[in-house]
């Protein structure tokens, strides 16, 4: 997906908050500001959003200092859903169709986003993942459960922290020996990473690997020769969230990507509502027609590594 006009004010809005959270110099504040005004005004918008996502939150850390400034929030994001994992483990089991009610928990953790949504409030947290359950669910969960079913290698890219945890409930609903889950290879906003998906318990159940990148999304051409071969042998790839929706919409892979949409960009793109729980297969919409990307070996600039366990 390609950056848009819309997509630059929020650029701003996000670099103004991150480097407020990184630190409180002004002077500092003002630099980061500066910089990634620069870059805006010179940036290829046929690049897609998580690109400069990507520079801004790097500019960040290396002017604060900080090399993980979401930390504190994202243990808060993990504690809160763990709190109340176990009552939504309790409400899959008993609903009349278990595998439905766990995609709608995991679409709805996706509100658990600090880059698209600011000052996220534990009640407003729990509120939405409250009315997963009756929202209306765009997208065709059959196809989906089927694909699921006939696949022989799944690959699951998570997101956020938090939102991991009931990506946990799905992928107990899903053959966990087919499954690869994946994180993000370093700290950018409250993106998860292998720390986070212990926390989260995954590494207990599917076999877990991060991208070797720092991107909010999958940028392929930035990721690991291990994940890139994951990526490349998977026969069904899951992306949660709006990052993953932004850089691999228009790749040569069978995706299904599951989200909630929380901003006019991304609905528009979509089709959908904002605030809808989406399910978008890749083989169907017109917006995933037309150029598609090659996945290229290359050289793993930043280091990966796996955690395994059953």
């Amino acid at each position: 997906m390609k950056t848009y006009f819309d997509c630059i004010p929020c650029f701003i809005r996000q670099t103004l908050e991150a480097a407020r959270i990184a630190t409180s110099d002004e002077k500092l504040q003002e630099k980061i500001l500066r910089g990634v005004l620069r870059s805006v005004s010179k940036m290829d918008l046929s690049k897609s959003p998580p690109v400069m996502g990507q520079y801004i939150h790097r500019l960040i850390r290396e002017i604060s200092g900080s090399q993980d400034p979401y930390k504190k929030l994202k243990d808060s994001f993990n504690k809160l859903a763990l709190d109340i994992y176990p009552d939504l483990s309790d409400r899959v089991k008993k609903a009349s169709d278990p595998f439905e009610a766990a995609v709608r928990f995991a679409i709805a953790g996706n509100i658990i986003d600090s880059g698209a949504v600011h000052n996220l409030s534990k009640s407003y947290i729990i509120e939405t993942i409250e009315q997963a359950l009756s929202q209306k669910l765009s997208g065709n969960i059959e196809k989906f459960r089927i694909a699921m079913n006939l696949a022989k290698k799944i690959l699951y890219i998570g997101d956020n922290t938090g939102e991991i945890v009931f990506d946990r409930l799905l992928i107990q609903q899903m053959p966990n020996d087919k499954i690869t889950f994946v994180v993000r290879g370093y700290p950018v906003i409250n993106d998860a990473t292998l720390i986070d998906a212990k926390t989260a318990g995954l590494t207990d159940i599917v076999e877990v690997i991060d991208n070797g990148s720092d991107a909010p999304g999958t940028i392929l051409e930035n990721c690991s020769k291990e994940f890139l071969r994951h990526f490349s042998d998977a026969d069904l790839i899951i992306a949660k969230g709006q990052g993953n929706y932004e850089t691999l919409s228009n790749a040569d892979k069978s995706i299904f990507f599951i989200l909630k949409a929380k901003c006019p960009v991304i609905a528009r793109n979509i089709g959908c509502e904002i605030g809808s729980l989406i399910i978008k297969d890749s083989n169907s919409g017109s917006q995933f027609k037309g150029s598609r990307f090659k996945v290229k070996d290359r050289p793993a600039s930043l280091a990966s590594e796996s955690i395994t366990g059953r």
